[in-house]
This record gives C-alpha cells, structure tokens and sequence, in this order.
C-alpha cells in the first residue's frame, strides 16, 4: 500500500492543490494530514482518497474542521491518531506536544510516527520506529510532501 503524507497546508489551497496533483500522480491509495489544516477548503481536496487528519497548534477552529472532515467522510483523529494500516502501527501527530511526540517515538510501539509543525522535511529511526516529517506546503522552501510503501515502511520525501 502507498500512503501520502502531508501536513502544514494553513488554509492555501493553491499549494495543496500542487501535492494533490502529485499525490494523484503518485498513485497513493490513502493519505494522511498530520495538522495546522487551516481551513474546511483544504480538507474538500482530499476528495480522492481515505484521508486522517489530525489538529495542530494553529488549527483554531477545530469544531469547524471537525464537522468538515466528517462531511467529507474523512477520519479526524483530534490531536493525536493511533492507526494500524497494512499491519503496521502509525502514529499521527503534529508534533507541537513534545512530550506526546517523545513518547510516540521511543515508546517502541510504533512502526512509522508521521509529523508536521517544523516546516522542515525529516526522515530519522529510533529503533524501529521510522520518523517522518512531510515538510510543509506553506512556509517551506521547497514545499514538500511524503510517500511511504506499506508494509515495509520505506518513505521518500518528494519536492513539490
């Protein structure tokens, strides 16, 4: 299974409609949004796909986007997402909770912890938990996004 994973889109649909070009392109069966959404247009991009989202620190409005992830049939997780996809554990956080994020990387229970808030792509193990920072679709230079290959979690940082 190949995941698309994105995260810091804060509302500019221009940039997100870039990733989704390269998502589709990419042929991804499922993707994930790991936070600062920004706004219920961004999430009526991901129409393609089974899409998770989570909240970060600059989602506001998290009732709204709630009710527009749901309206979509998209799954919000709130802050935190604990998925199991093609049998691995993937954690889905923005990353802004330190301490929730520490624990989801060196817990050792997660096969792949997803993550935003940086602005910065980022690939790093610690033990077998690959850590994954998409980078971000607004506010990066160059705005990135991630696919990871399920089950054997290889990921690849692709520039938009």
């Amino acid at each position: 299974m190949r995941l698309g994973v994105v995260s810091d889109t804060h509302g500019h649909v221009e940039n997100t409609r870039a990733a989704i070009r390269m998502l589709a392109s990419l042929e991804v069966e499922r993707v994930l949004h790991c936070g600062d959404i920004g706004t219920a247009a961004i999430v009526e991009l991901f129409k393609p796909w089974p899409t998770d989202f989570v909240f970060g620190n600059c989602d506001s409005d998290r009732r709204g986007l709630g009710e527009a992830i749901a309206k979509a049939g998209k799954t919000c997780h709130g802050e935190f997402g604990d998925l199991e996809i093609a049998g691995k554990r993937i954690a889905l956080i923005h990353s802004d909770d330190r301490r929730r994020f520490q624990q989801a990387l060196n817990g050792g229970e997660y096969d792949l912890v997803c993550y935003g808030h940086t602005h910065v792509a980022a690939m790093e193990r610690f033990g077998r938990t690959l850590a994954l920072n998409p980078g971000a679709l607004y506010r990066a230079n160059p705005h990135s996004l991630a696919i990871v290959e399920l089950p054997d979690v290889q990921a690849k940082i692709v520039p938009l």
